[in-house]
């Protein structure tokens, strides 16, 4: 039986490109393209092409900037990856579309997105089709990641869709997730409470300069406080310099936020005004990034993280993969059509369809289990 991918089951490093991934290693921005094409048009052996690349990642801070359409994610994701490599980093920049109906791939990927940045050769920037999931990140997008982290980028900065809650989906590949709201957008804020609010670690206002911005703030904080410790104090009046030292945002677990290192810290995320045209804000935003990402690493929180995202790809990747083996049984069989017949004809029901097609898979596993 043929494998998802139209293979035949063999070992994924058996289908890998080495001269491929020994360029990408190399650091040459052309077999990095090339890897990621690959990738995301799945085409034959790119299974192989990541798994070769797995060893070699985990060097990178990924950071989600997700938001509602017209929050201005693609200006501010510009102007952090400027301030990145005024600092000497290396960005990758990959922009999740949402997908063409017709070919599946980014209808917004022609757009110029990284004006500060053309023809800086360390900023590699690359727009990709959601492949219809209009909340965000593809497993195809997750292993773009993995292969921008193989190539050795410092700073990898992934822009999701506005979708409203699919967004969690960003969550699956960020280390710090970034949430953009507009002032004045109270559909925005009240969006939020509906499962957004749970995976940001830093709220921006973007456009900080148009009116309704404190109330925006306000509300935000307002909501945060509420969802982390409705017995602490809010001070809502507190977004300068000072929030970004790290003593705002983190807490030792027993309400003192005196930015201890213990086992109970935890983060409180902060809400930052930005005004990405102009550049307002981002030194600061940079400097909250930079304080979570910390952190993460002070606390152990990165690799826990690393470990929930691993586990929940082996599952998504056995569910698509089952699922395909499935679909192919399916069809061997003549196709759901046909077994829909016999059940409007009452001569079967689906539960004995199912039962009936799930078999040869069901005595294939139990059969290597028995041999193991």
């Amino acid at each position: 039986m043929a494998g998802p991918d139209g293979g035949d089951g063999r070992d994924a490093e058996a289908d890998a490109d080495p001269d491929l991934v020994d360029e990408l290693l190399d650091g040459k921005h052309r077999a990095l393209a090339r890897a990621i094409t690959k990738i995301e048009n799945r085409s034959p052996g790119y299974r192989g092409l990541v798994s070769s690349l797995h060893a070699h990642t985990g060097g990178a801070d990924v950071i989600g900037i997700t938001g509602s359409p017209g929050a201005g994610k693609s200006t501010l994701v510009d102007k952090l990856a400027k301030a990145y490599r005024d600092a000497g980093l290396t960005v990758g920049v990959i922009a999740v579309d949402p997908s063409s109906p017709y070919s599946g791939g980014a209808v917004l990927g022609d757009r110029i997105r990284m004006a500060s940045n053309v023809g800086d050769m360390d900023v590699f920037f690359r727009s990709m089709s959601a492949r219809g999931q209009l909340g965000g990140l593809s497993t195809a997008t997750s292993d773009a990641v993995k292969a921008l982290d193989a190539f050795g980028k410092d700073k990898i900065i992934v822009e999701t869709v506005g979708a409203g809650q699919n967004e969690v989906d960003v969550v699956r590949t960020a280390d710090t997730v970034t949430v953009l709201v507009q002032p004045g957008s109270g559909d925005d804020v009240q969006m939020l409470k509906a499962g957004i609010l749970e995976i940001g670690d830093v709220f921006v206002v973007n456009k900080a300069d148009m009116d309704g911005t404190p109330r925006t703030v306000a509300e935000l904080e307002e909501m945060i406080h509420l969802r982390d410790n409705p017995g602490a104090r809010l001070d809502s009046g507190h977004h300068g310099s000072d929030a970004f030292g790290g003593d705002e945002a983190l807490d030792d677990g027993d309400g003192n936020e005196d930015g201890a290192s213990d086992e109970t810290e935890t983060w409180h995320p902060v809400v930052v005004e930005t005004v990405a045209t102009t550049g307002d804000g981002v030194d600061e935003l940079v400097e909250t990034l930079d304080s979570h990402a910390a952190f993460l690493d002070r606390t152990g929180a990165r690799a826990e993280l690393e470990r929930t995202r691993y586990a929940e790809e082996i599952r998504q990747l056995l569910r698509s993969d089952a699922n395909a083996l499935v679909e192919e049984e399916l069809r061997r069989r003549g196709g759901a059509e046909a077994f829909a017949e016999r059940v409007a004809d009452r001569e079967t029901d689906p539960y004995a369809v199912a039962e009936d097609v799930l078999r040869p898979i069901r005595d294939c596993v139990e059969a290597r289990r028995d041999d193991a």
